[in-house]
């Protein structure tokens, strides 16, 4: 089977941006045009796209509406968005306008029971954002730290029909030191959902890696800076993935 590499668009104020650590004061804007970014790595062969409306995450509100419809607008690549959607009318507001997957995070924490109602009522397509520091889990746009462990959070939710677990390491987000591997293969072999890597993706060792069998369990890996600061080559990436 082969490894989905989802290039990420981060939403800030409308605009491409890379954080650092998660901390919106450390933000690179990487293109002002959310719609042409989205077209651009399509071009590049990507075949999804991971979204994240980062004034949305901390507002707990889409904040970023018309940027993502403009990537909607501008790709037919299936789009994962995450950030703010907090209840089923914001999930069925972006699936209707043609989202594939929403990414629930936050909430997950705060009320798994709507996770599992929002399976139940959207099916297959709906994913749990699981965003770790240290081991625990965050929430509110990273700002804010749970007492809850990773793997306890994700068990939750098992045999509730989510499409995916999203986890990221935010002690490596957008600082290029390589995925948490260990961290991550533990969380794929705990439960059965398919989990997708995220946060610190730094080369094509990271993609090699996930191409590897000790990292059969995983659906693929999001990339952000790496391919934006031309660390990654879009099409050597996903040749090693197919």
């Amino acid at each position: 089977m082969s490894k989905i590499l989802f290039p990420a668009i981060d939403l800030k104020d409308g605009e491409c941006v890379r954080l650092k650590l998660g901390d919106m004061d450390q933000a690179t804007v990487y293109n002002p045009d959310p719609g042409d970014q989205a077209r651009a790595f399509e071009t590049q062969g990507f075949q999804w796209l991971h979204v994240v409306d980062l004034n949305g995450a901390f507002e707990g509100e889409t904040v970023n509406g018309a940027a993502v419809e403009a990537i909607l607008a501008n790709t037919n690549n299936p789009v994962q968005l995450g950030g703010g959607i907090r209840n089923l009318k914001h999930i069925e507001n972006w699936l209707t306008k043609g989202v594939q997957r929403v990414i629930l995070g936050t909430v997950a924490v705060r009320n798994p029971d709507l996770v599992i109602e929002a399976c139940k009522t959207f099916e297959g397509h709906v994913a749990v954002g699981i965003d770790a520091k240290g081991g625990k889990v965050a929430v509110e746009g990273w700002a804010e730290a749970s007492e809850l462990g990773v793997i306890e959070l994700a068990k939750k939710f098992e045999g509730a029909g989510v499409s995916a677990i999203i986890y990221t390491d935010i002690d490596r987000d957008g600082i290029l030191t390589g995925i948490n591997w260990e961290s991550t293969i533990e969380l794929a072999e705990a439960v059965s959902i398919p989990v997708i890597a995220s946060g610190g993706l730094a080369s094509m060792d990271d993609v090699k890696k996930l191409a590897s069998p000790e990292c059969a369990k995983l659906e693929g890996a999001i990339t952000g800076r790496a391919l934006y600061d031309g660390r990654l080559d879009a099409k050597e990436a996903l040749e090693v993935l197919q």
